[in-house]
């Protein structure tokens, strides 16, 4: 049952047969948070009080003479007009029911028929994936395992930056690693790439290419096996991450058959010359000021191929893009829709979701460095250290504007102080008594269930498909998380102050597994929209 809709609907019949007028979005449901005071309530009688020029505690009381009580216990007026609701136990327990038949697609969203294009990590072929990449992956994944499971039509995108100074200044790093090997003495300037990678690359070319010291074109060759490997390094790194791209875009691609030239022609009305400079007056929309796109020796800014790559990604028939992004951005995001409005698209058809920063704790003190390259750490050495699900779930634990302390001890932790485990450990529990259902079968209709921890269980459940659909809109996976942990809490609260296998009961006993059962499937599937793995055993 969804008992938001469920009580909605009583409600609107209520005001129907009182000649109210009202609006849908005026009935809002929430979860009391102390049963004492019920299980929902509702401020329906509050919002029309000046309108009907009476006391909202008198609507509150006329609403309740004349509702369908069916499936609810009681209803009491509370605080100033306040209506809470206590849910009977038979409407609560019909949920065990639903969810075993639909298994994994309990808390699906109806179709949007909407297609969303979603942008993350997006990191240069230059090096390894680091931190800032790894929470980024992390959150635009389970972003779009949260669309998915709602109803939209979602692709995952990844845009390489293969064009450019920072390609340049790769193959510019590679080459002279390489000559390094030949024994020559380099210079090494602020531009070029000093990881560990880019030794390791020039080895490798050195090893098959044979000596490139009298190629014309060496740097070019590079270029494109720097980039080719490094590529390829990330590809692997995101799947050990289990995060997979749709849509790999290249920059080269995008910018060619005149692309970058066509677009230029499009903004004339928008653009104007200063000091030699070619500006964007973006602060006629959203921008606090106008932005370069073309610098005064005729180079273009990064702005300009972003916005030709926006474009491209909305001429493909996407209805709404995401970009996950560094805190950095911050300023990108009204200058990017200020371009898209100069097109005549809504302001809203770009959503940019900034991520903040990382910092890693071990032994008390916080990592910086990496202890096997010296540079930053590596998505790979930090799922090697703390196991994918940790780092996976601590990423999105917290609001994706929040800074994050990423604690590798806790994360490794095998108890209940460990959120991972105290989560996946509820799952096991489940699967082990679940093994029982053969030899005793199980009842769906819950009739059976009243006690405390089983009620308590039984609300969460309900709860679920709202948690997606507000994990959905508000694009934040920690919504999820929280929801997780409760879940988690009442599954271990059921499992031991309720005897779930009882031969002196063998009818309770049917209903607890049922109840078992569908609990497993949730918390199986909240960990599945975050990328957490389930496991039958710990």
């Amino acid at each position: 049952m969804d008992i938001e809709n469920f009580l909605k609907q009583k409600i609107s019949n209520a005001l129907d047969k009182l000649n109210i007028e009202y609006q849908d979005k005026d009935i809002v449901i929430l979860k009391c948070k102390d049963n004492v005071h019920g299980d929902y309530s509702t401020n329906v009688a509050m919002r029309y009080a000046s309108l009907l020029k009476k006391s909202p505690s008198d609507i509150a009381k006329s609403i309740i003479e004349i509702i369908d009580k069916s499936g609810i216990d009681k209803i009491e007026v509370a605080g100033p007009g306040f209506i809470n609701f206590f849910i009977s136990n038979n409407s609560l327990s019909d949920v065990v029911a639903k969810i075993i038949k639909e298994g994994h697609h309990y808390g699906d969203g109806q179709k949007k028929n909407l297609k969303v294009n979603i942008e993350f990590v997006s990191a240069n072929p230059t090096g390894y994936l680091h931190l800032g990449h790894a929470r980024n992956a992390a959150i635009g994944d389970s972003i779009s395992r949260i669309l998915i499971k709602d109803g939209y039509d979602v692709t995952k995108e990844y845009y390489i930056n293969d064009a450019g100074n920072q390609i340049n200044n790769l193959g510019r790093s590679i080459l002279a690693r390489y000559q390094e090997l030949e024994g020559q003495k380099i210079e090494f300037d602020d531009d070029m790439y000093r990881g560990h990678e880019i030794i390791e690359i020039a080895k490798l070319i050195k090893t098959n290419q044979g000596n490139l010291l009298n190629e014309p074109n060496a740097l070019q060759m590079c270029m494109e096996k720097g980039k080719e490997l490094l590529l390829q390094q990330i590809i692997d790194d995101l799947d050990l991450f289990r995060v997979k791209f749709d849509v790999f875009s290249y920059e080269t691609k995008i910018r060619s058959e005149h692309a970058v030239e066509n677009e230029l022609k499009q903004l004339e009305r928008f653009v104007y010359q200063s000091d030699g400079a070619l500006l964007l007056k973006t602060s006629q929309f959203l921008d606090d000021k106008d932005r370069v796109i073309v610098k005064s020796n005729g180079d273009y800014t990064y702005f300009l191929p972003d916005i030709v790559y926006h474009l491209n990604k909305l001429s493909r028939g996407f209805d709404y893009l995401i970009d996950v992004l560094g805190a950095d951005h911050h300023g990108y995001i009204n200058r990017m829709k200020s371009v898209l409005m100069m097109h005549g698209y809504s302001q809203d058809v770009l959503d940019i979701e900034l991520i903040q920063m990382v910092r890693i704790f071990k032994d008390g003190s916080e990592m910086k460095l990496s202890k096997r390259t010296g540079q930053t750490i590596t998505l790979r050495e930090l799922c090697e250290e703390a196991g994918v699900d940790a780092v996976r779930y601590f990423f999105v634990a917290r609001s994706a504007a929040a800074h994050l302390d990423f604690d590798i001890d806790l994360a490794r932790q095998q108890n209940s102080s460990n959120p991972v485990y105290y989560a996946q450990y509820a799952h096991a529990r489940l699967c082990s008594v679940l093994k029982k259902i053969g030899q005793y079968g199980l009842d769906e209709t819950g009739h059976l269930l009243q006690a405390e921890k089983e009620m308590n269980l039984l609300k969460i459940l309900i709860d679920y498909p709202q948690v997606v659909k507000s994990a959905s809109q508000s694009k934040q996976p920690y919504i999820i998380t929280n929801y997780i942990q409760k879940l988690a809490s009442a599954i271990h609260g059921f499992y031991t102050e309720c005897r779930i296998i009882d031969d002196g009961n063998i009818p309770l006993t049917k209903c607890r597994l049922a109840l078992a059962k569908a609990s497993q499937i949730v918390i199986a599937n909240s960990l599945n929209l975050i990328g957490v793995n389930a496991p039958c055993e710990m």
